[in-house]
């Protein structure tokens, strides 16, 4: 294992790159005609993993992080033009996974669901209509009534199409098993800012790993 992966801060960059990847999605689909459909994939995908061996394997390589890895330095580097959407979803997220792992019931019954999904994976693709709407239901089911509802902004025709909706809700699911992993990795909310530059730079070796082997 090179230095960079001994570095305390890898495995948990692993799962916040995650939920930073899966609201940049939110964003995308919510505002733009084209959105990285590579990297829904792979946060939906992520869904599906209940039982990894390692940190990696819940995303099949950090390597379909980069969109990830890439808001972690935009959001927390020393550029000034922060996304302030970007970062409200991020911390509706990361309120939404205390609530959730808070709630016994709750819990089992998106594990429930979620060996449902795994079962349609087999014989579903991730970005199938039938699969994103079984993602949706889930969220609609299970995570929205733990709290607040995140409000997603953008553009009025696009949330109205029904097939962006069910992509913005499976994107934020993904979004909530990433924080999820992130705090059994010993990720806090106050590390974000306490350890922001070692964050940073773990993040910022992990990129040019990604960008110098792929």
């Amino acid at each position: 294992m090179s230095e960079y992966q001994n570095n305390r801060f890898y495995q948990s960059n692993i799962a916040l790159a995650g939920v930073c990847q899966a609201a940049v999605l939110v964003k995308q689909i919510a505002r733009q005609n084209e959105f990285d459909q590579a990297a829904l994939a792979t946060c939906i995908s992520s869904i599906t993993v209940t039982e990894p061996k390692n940190t990696e394997e819940v995303y099949g390589d950090i390597s379909k992080l980069a969109l990830g890895y890439q808001t972690i330095l935009s959001q927390l580097g020393n550029q000034t033009n922060k996304d302030v959407e970007i970062t409200r979803y991020i911390a509706n997220l990361l309120s939404i996974e205390r609530k959730l792992t808070g709630n016994k019931k709750a819990l089992n019954t998106l594990g429930e669901r979620i060996s449902n999904v795994q079962r349609q994976a087999l014989h579903l693709d991730l970005l199938d209509t039938q699969m994103l709407r079984n993602l949706d239901s889930i969220y609609t089911d299970v995570i929205s009534p733990l709290g607040r509802k995140i409000q997603v902004g953008g553009d009025p025709a696009l949330l109205k199409r029904e097939d962006n909706q069910y992509r913005v809700r499976a994107a934020l699911l993904a979004g909530v098993r990433a924080t999820v992993l992130w705090r059994q990795l010993g990720g806090k909310r106050r590390h974000i800012l306490l350890n922001r530059q070692q964050i940073v730079k773990s993040a910022e070796q992990t990129l040019n790993h990604i960008n110098t082997a792929y």
